[in-house]
Order: C-alpha cells, then structure tokens, then sequence
C-alpha cells in the first residue's frame, strides 16, 4: 500500500494537485479558529449541551461552530443552494434548458448557484446571529448586521476554496471539505472517550464493541456505496457507407443508494429545525410536546425513518430522468434484451428503479439510526459516529481515490486499487 500511495509523487501533476488540496485544508483549519467579532464563546459552547442541531452542525463544520468562527456556517448554505436548484431545473424550463448545453449551460448554472448561495447565506447568518442573541455582547442591529456580513463573507470564501480544490486539486472541493470538518473532529471524540475511561463512565468492553461496530459499518457502508445493478442492453447492428456500427453489448449501471446521503440531510432538517427553535420558547405546553420529539425517543425515530424512506424516493424520482433514458437508448439503436424500446423500457427501469430505491432507503434509515442504536449497545454518549457523517466520509473517499486511481492508470503506474 506505501509503494501504491508513493506513485502520487512520481507524476509531478498530480503530486501539484495533492500538495495544493493539503494547503487549502490548512486555510479552513486556520480558518475554523478565527472568531467572529462581539460574540461571547462561553455562552456558545453552553447551547452545545443542548445537543440537537447545533451538534450536527458543528459536525459539518469542523468545530467551527461551536467556535463561532468565521466559518462557523460550514459550506452548508452551497449544498442547500445546489440542491434547490437540482430540483428547480425539473419545473423551471430555463434551468432544464441549460442542463442540455453542455459546459456553457454548466458556467450559467454555477452562476446563478453561487448567488443563490450568498443569498441563503446571508439570510441563514440573520436568523442564526438574532437566535444566539445571547451570546452577542452587544446585540443592536448594527452588530447584528456585522456579524452576518462576516459568517456569510466565511461561506462565500469557503465556497471559493471549494472550487478551487475541484479545478487545481483532487476529488469535489465542496465534499472534501465537509470530509476534513468530519475527520478533524476524530481527534476530539478518542480524546473524549479516553476521558470517559478515565472516569469510570465506560469500561474497556465499552470501547471494543464500539471499535468492532464502527469497524464493521465502515465495511458495509463501502460495501453498499460500490453496490450497483446492471441493466443489460444491447445496440442494433448498423452499417453506414462501407463500415458497420454497433452490435455490441453494454449495460446501464443502476447503484444502490443512488440518492446518496441528500435524504439523510432533508429528514435532519424536517425534523431538527422544529425541535431547535422550540428550544428558544420558554412554554410549559410546548416544552412537553417537543420532549416527545427529542433526538433519540422511539417517537422521532420512528418519523426519521419514514422522512428518509420518502425522501429516497422523492430524490431520486426528481434527478433520475427514465423517460430519457429509453429515449436516447431508442435513438441510438439500443434497447433491453426481451423489452421493447420506448415506453415499455421506461416502465421495466423504473420497476427494478424502485426496486433498489426500496434497498437503498433502508440502507440509509439504517445509517442514520445507528448512533441511536450505538449509544444504546455501547453506553458511550456524546461521540457523533455513523449516519450522515459515516456515509460522506465513505463516500468522498471513495470517490476521491477513484479519481486519483484514473490519474495514475492512465500514466501506466500501478494504482490503489487491486
């Protein structure tokens, strides 16, 4: 494996690539412990016993939250713009339009999503700084104002960073930062476990079954994630002048989870925000009724795994476009053996579609569920592991070390995987 990783450094491109993605991670570490000016951490950290959303965040941004630094929002406002303009393209047929024009209708795109983002930035960063209140020394609108020009100004760099990664580095920039927040706070949660030793809270069997456990999801998470069907098509026989086209076979790779971790992401924050703002409501009534739907009750549990379960399903109706594929397997002369083109090869692909959409919500209910289930089996509270966090990590490496793989075959040196 030392002699595979050191082919990185024997092509001097990708070896640029690798040293420049290192040296972006160092700016958003540096940048995670500059705070933002007229907040007070003490009374920051003391909402972060509270759990719920904050933890979550925090999370993605690599402590930068519970910091209140300049990157405390994390790239959060990017994906949320992404994925409404994802969705917008279905309905808004200008958008649909420039998803069929190539690297053009992608720069137009990319455009009008990083406006979109400094928007939702900017107005998250409102309702975050008049919701912490009172943690602001002195919370009048111009301070208020101040801090949200700032916490939007870190996104927008954040963004920046991110783009900059995919163009001059290895792998997507915006998924690899959101990876780094995770992994930085692996050290912290071995330091609170080692303190939890210490204690006497948990005991040593504690421990090994939680490494056992995060050891074996590890595997079945890859596993899962590298899971696809194979759809078999074959393309018709052609012969165009003096040469003959097609008459080959293929097939058209359907993954497991093809939503990937958006669901886990739209049931968190159906559920979370609620709950959250709850928190900030000083109401007998309304205290009783969200105990009801605290993090972990059988009740909440329950709900979060129906949201994924629709989310899934609602995702991936919306990206998966069936009816053009079939169309454009009928257009170049493909078709499934014992299926009809057009219509009938739409039906057959949304059937076995929804079939593994039905494997993949559950995989991803499972993976979310599974802090809950750990924290009950090992006793060991307070360590975010699994669900949202588990797949992307799994996920961007995966993808990241594929992408380098591509750049290492194609010099005819010897690659990661064997």
């Amino acid at each position: 494996m030392l002699s595979a990783l050191s082919n990185i450094f024997k092509i001097p491109e990708l070896r640029q690539r690798v040293i420049f993605t290192l040296i972006m991670f160092a700016v958003f570490r540096m940048g995670t412990h500059i705070p933002v000016p007229g907040v007070d951490p003490t009374a920051i950290e003391q909402l972060f016993n509270n759990g719920s959303l904050f933890g979550l965040l925090d999370l993605f941004s690599g402590g930068a939250f519970s910091k209140f630094s300049i990157f405390a929002m994390s790239i959060t406002p990017y994906i949320n713009a992404a994925i409404i303009m994802q969705l917008l393209t279905v309905v808004v047929p200008t958008l649909e339009q420039w998803s069929k024009e190539g690297a053009e209708g992608h720069k137009k795109t990319t455009k009008v999503t990083r406006q979109l983002t400094v928007v939702l930035a900017f107005l998250q960063a409102i309702g975050m700084s008049i919701g912490l209140k009172a943690a602001i020394l002195n919370p009048n609108p111009v301070n208020i104002l101040i801090i949200a020009i700032t916490l939007t100004a870190g996104t927008t760099l954040l963004m920046w960073i991110g783009e900059q990664i995919t163009a001059q580095g290895v792998g997507n920039g915006i998924s690899l930062i959101i990876f780094a927040g995770i992994v930085a706070a692996l050290p912290k949660n071995i330091g609170t476990m080692y303190q939890y030793l210490r204690a006497g809270t948990i005991n040593y069997f504690s421990v090994l079954l939680f490494v056992i456990i995060a050891v074996a999801m590890i595997v079945f998470v890859i596993y899962v994630e590298a899971a696809y069907r194979r759809v078999p098509i074959t393309y018709a026989k052609r012969v165009v002048g003096a040469r003959g086209f097609g008459g080959h076979s293929s097939h058209i790779p359907l993954k497991v989870n093809q939503a990937g971790v958006i669901p886990i992401i739209f049931a968190s924050s159906v559920l979370m925000f609620p709950i959250t703002v709850v928190q900030f409501i000083d109401i007998p009534e309304v205290q009783k009724v969200a105990a009801y739907l605290q993090w972990g009750t059988p009740l909440q549990t329950s709900i979060y795994v129906v949201l994924i379960i629709f989310f899934t399903y609602f995702y991936t109706a919306v990206t998966v476009k069936i009816p053009d594929m079939a169309d454009n397997l009928k257009k170049y002369g493909g078709f499934v053996p014992g299926i009809r083109p057009g219509q009938p090869t739409a039906d057959y692909i949304d059937h076995v579609l929804t079939r593994l959409t039905l494997a993949g919500s559950v995989f991803l209910a499972f993976i979310a569920v599974l802090p809950t289930l750990m924290g009950g089996l090992t006793h060991i509270q307070g360590i975010y592991f699994g669900g949202t966090a588990l797949l992307i990590v799994v996920s961007v490496a995966l993808h990241t070390m594929k992408q380098i793989e591509a750049m290492v075959v194609m010099r005819h040196y010897e690659g990661f995987m064997r």
